[in-house]
């Protein structure tokens, strides 16, 4: 397991500034999987520092006023998305460290990078390694730091701040299963706490209690800014109107074959898991999947995969019991097809039958990054790749491989960045780091 995460507040004096500013005020260390993410030269010193010299008190107010989005929600294009998850966003005249913070549910990523320019002055912060550890030891780190930064205030005499009233109200929320939900929901819409549509939350907590807490949480999550969330009502209809009937006869691993899900181990390992144990009970071999097993396995028909059918913008299996079991897809081509038809199999197989709704969705949840790996490993095992690759990853290389295995070329690609045979180059791939 990875270190705890510790962020700690050395005493240091201030001559001017509010009060709560002066009596907060020191040495801010955030220290994780043995390193510090805070490290940096500072140039009065004309030495290094393990943290830069803040306020704790507006540290503390950022990470309690934006504790849901930090906590809840994934990685987005969102403009806005960077407010509450750069530490540099909280501003007030010091520079804060170039932290990013963000989770996929269950586990949490802090992105430290050096700062910007290499002459930066009065301090310039080195980076660190991305530390990957489960959502739980962040929130143990937040709920030891902000009752720090507290402390400090009231032995300066200082009553009732802004700080205590919100985290106050985080702390209650967090205790009441219908607020934090509803938080937890505002969150993953990207939104700042009652900052969102009050109909919206509301039909999203109806949803949850009709299709379930985690499918609904999936949808939040895939939301667009100015786009509609898709309710239940839409789902069944386009259910209806564009999906396929499926059966629920689908294989089923053995007792004791899936990996529990564990916030020590990423994503990506939990699907190549689960699909490399149902290769082995199928006795698949590493050979690709025609069109028509893979349809058969997944309980729907061979046209499911016809290249010229598309029915919204959204993949899902919706069982509704005596009502039936039918799947959408998404994708208009024929690899795309393959992919969300493996994705939603991988899902069914990961996740608890209680809930009647499986999606597959563009976000960076924990759920949706182990179903595309299990989808890509499943349909092009990654042993089989790299021995037909033989050390070229080219992207010519990767394509004709691609194409035996009916992937597409990215496919290919992220099972070689996922097995390090390929340099990541995206933020949220931190989280797909094995700390296994």
């Amino acid at each position: 397991m990875p270190e705890d995460l510790a962020i700690t507040l050395s005493p240091e004096c201030l001559d001017e500034g509010a009060r709560e500013e002066r009596a907060s005020f020191g040495l801010l260390t955030i220290r994780a999987g043995g390193q510090n993410l805070t490290e940096g030269f500072d140039s009065w010193l004309n030495g290094y520092r393990l943290g830069p010299l803040v306020s704790g008190y507006h540290a503390a107010e950022w990470f309690a006023w934006n504790w849901w989005r930090l906590r809840w929600e994934p990685q987005s294009s969102s403009p806005n998305w960077w407010r509450a998850h750069k530490m540099v966003s909280i501003g007030e005249g010091y520079i804060w460290p170039n932290l990013t913070i963000f989770s996929d549910g269950l586990r949490t990523a802090l992105i430290s990078h050096p700062s910007s320019r290499p002459d930066a002055k009065p301090f310039r912060y080195v980076g660190a390694n991305p530390c990957i550890l489960p959502s739980s030891k962040f929130e143990a780190a937040i709920d030891a730091f902000i009752p720090q930064v507290l402390g400090r205030l009231r032995d300066s005499g200082i009553p009732e701040t802004n700080l205590d009233r919100v985290w106050r109200d985080v702390l209650a929320e967090r205790s009441d299963p219908d607020a934090a939900l509803r938080r937890r929901f505002e969150a993953l819409l990207g939104a700042d706490p009652d900052d969102s549509d009050v109909g919206t939350i509301e039909q999203l907590v109806r949803d949850a209690d009709d299709l379930g807490k985690n499918s609904i949480s999936e949808l939040a999550a895939d939301h667009r800014p100015g786009g509609a969330v898709t309710g239940a009502d839409t789902i069944r209809q386009i259910a209806h109107s564009a999906g396929f009937d499926t059966s629920r006869d689908i294989p089923r691993l053995a007792p004791g074959t899936i990996p529990s899900v564990r916030a020590d181990v990423p994503a990506w390992l939990l699907g190549a898991r689960v699909a490399q144990a149902l290769r082995e009970q199928l006795d698949l071999g590493s050979s690709p999947i025609s069109n028509t097993a893979l349809a058969e396995l997944a309980g729907v028909s061979a046209g499911a995969l016809a290249g010229d059918v598309r029915g919204s913008d959204l993949s899902f299996v919706l069982d509704e019991g005596k009502s039936g079991c039918r799947m959408v897809l998404r994708s208009k081509w024929r690899t795309g097809r393959r992919f969300e038809l493996a994705r939603l199999l991988g899902d069914r197989l990961m996740n608890p039958a209680h809930e009647k709704l499986f999606p597959a969705t563009r976000s960076h949840t924990f759920r949706q990054k182990a179903q595309r790996s299990f989808a890509a490993e499943f349909l092009a095992p990654f042993e089989e790749i790299n021995a037909r690759l033989d050390g070229d990853y080219s992207e010519e290389n990767r394509q004709d491989v691609a194409e035996s295995f009916e992937v597409s070329e990215l496919t290919i690609h992220t099972l070689l960045v996922n097995h390090h045979r390929l340099a990541r180059d995206d933020l949220d791939e931190a989280l797909e780091v094995s700390v296994a």
